[in-house]
């Protein structure tokens, strides 16, 4: 390694080293040191010198370039020459041989000690650079999202979610939830849960005792829970579907006009908005005005229902408000 070369790039930083090592096309050379990078360039430019003397960039280095690799050979071929002279000098005299061998070994581990030490400090494994670990940590963080993707799709919570919300958003829906919940408080109290035995408390596992409760069905042979359960029946759900069926305005605004026949029975169209309407004067009817039609509703099943009803007549006027709401809302979406 010519000195003035050496020299020329150890006098450029690192920065500088990389560029050149890109741009003279040095390979696996990103985890070098300076020192390292150094040699590898030497000797890769000097390999290559045919090619790369041309870069004008480059021409500070080849200048300083004294000897060709192959006058290098040649030199060394000349040098090797009279070796056997030596030997024949060191046969007749052995004492200058004890001294001259170490002096020899000495000059070429003087010689040899930059190489030496840059292969020892290569062949120790060092930590990789900062750039090296971001990116190890961005190629995994960039698997680890593609296989929570991949997960999240074949799951099909994308397409339950998607099931679920169509079916929530209509007013038929809304106006069962509305009568799910009147039938949920209506049974709490004309078919009440009994207590039918309890499980002993376990000192071994810890628990208390469990009551085991089970509706009471011997309610459904008695009179006072039918009376009760058909008038729920008759105000919130038959008759309004009664007048909601004749008193029909989607019908007419779907088709142009009424039509007759067949044609209307196989449509079987229930007006949402004249069901919430109708079941709300049905209740204010039966509920505030005393309507009883003849004697067929009991005054006493009357107050029971009503009482039973979350919210009274008022949780009902509330249900039927927001299914009129929602039922127009919905016809304006579908002009």
């Amino acid at each position: 390694m010519s000195s003035g070369a050496t020299t020329w790039l150890h006098g450029q930083r690192k920065v500088e080293l990389l560029a050149i090592a890109d741009r003279v096309g040095l390979k696996d050379y990103d985890n070098l040191k300076k020192p390292e990078l150094e040699a590898a360039l030497d000797d890769h430019m000097r390999a290559n010198q045919t090619t790369l003397s041309k870069d004008t960039s480059l021409s500070a280095f080849f200048k300083r370039v004294v000897v060709s690799p192959v006058k290098k050979d040649s030199m060394i071929v000349e040098a090797k020459t009279p070796r056997p002279r030596r030997k024949t000098v060191v046969k007749e005299d052995l004492e200058p041989t004890d001294v001259s061998e170490p002096e020899t070994s000495g000059t070429a581990l003087a010689t040899r000690s930059p190489r030496t030490s840059i292969a020892f400090a290569s062949s120790v494994p060092l930590p990789p650079s900062p750039s090296v670990v971001a990116n190890q940590i961005d190629r995994q963080t960039t698997a680890a999202r593609a296989r929570i993707a991949e997960i999240w799709d074949k799951s099909g919570i994308v397409e339950t979610s998607d099931s679920i919300r169509d079916t929530l958003s209509n007013t038929v829906t809304i106006e069962s939830i509305a009568n799910s919940l009147e039938l949920w408080g209506l049974f709490g109290v004309i078919l009440p849960w009994k207590h039918l035995v309890a499980i002993p408390e376990s000192t071994l596992f810890r628990t208390p005792e469990i009551p085991l409760r089970a509706p009471d069905l011997f309610q459904l042979l008695s009179s006072e829970f039918w009376s009760t359960f058909q008038i729920w029946v008759a105000t919130s759900v038959l008759l309004p579907l009664f007048f909601s069926y004749f008193f029909n305005m989607t019908l007419k605004a779907k088709n142009g006009h009424v039509r007759h026949g067949r044609n209307v029975q196989s449509s079987m169209q229930y007006d949402p908005l004249t069901y919430n309407i109708s079941k709300a004067l049905i209740a204010w009817l039966v509920y505030a005005q005393g309507l009883r039609l003849g004697g067929f509703f009991n005054n006493q099943s009357v107050a029971v229902l009503e009482a039973a009803i979350p919210g009274g007549l008022q949780g009902v006027l509330i249900g039927t408000g927001i299914g009129a709401l929602t039922s127009i809302y919905e016809a304006v979406l579908k002009k």
